[in-house]
């Protein structure tokens, strides 16, 4: 069981790496600033460690999410709805930035969608690469 949760939490710190430099580059960029959301955070430490405990912690869903029509990409897409979700109607409210984060700018529901779905491509990405190493390696 171990080793079946190590690799998507892996990936999923991974994937959160990923789009948590995606967001610094854009914010730094001043791209969000440009559509109306206040979302421009310091590449810190602080900032960034929780990011990869809950993007390795939100992906041990990967492996649960049994449809088998679904690609791993579309399975990744999926799964990102779960934190998108836990950010837009219970973290960024208890923060005090209103209903889904709008204190932040009108299209912040946008722009955490589309940060999480990054991490659920991403996240789907590694895991493909990790199954198919697996596969190889017996």
């Amino acid at each position: 069981m171990l080793v079946r949760l190590s690799a998507p939490y892996a990936a999923g710190a991974l994937a959160a790496l990923a789009s948590s430099l995606a967001v610094w580059i854009v914010g730094r960029a001043d791209l969000t600033t440009a559509i109306g959301v206040s979302i421009a955070p310091a590449l810190t430490w602080e900032w960034l460690a929780p990011r990869l405990v809950w993007g390795g912690l939100w992906a041990l869903g990967f492996p649960f999410i049994r449809p088998r029509k679904l690609s791993p990409i579309r399975k990744g897409l999926l799964l990102s709805l779960a934190p998108s979700a836990a950010q837009l109607f219970y973290f960024l409210p208890e923060a005090g930035l209103g209903a889904m984060g709008r204190g932040l700018g009108q299209l912040t529901p946008v722009v955490v969608v589309l940060t999480n779905a990054l991490w659920g491509y991403v996240l789907a990405r590694v895991m493909m690469t990790v199954q198919t190493r697996r596969s190889k390696a017996e």
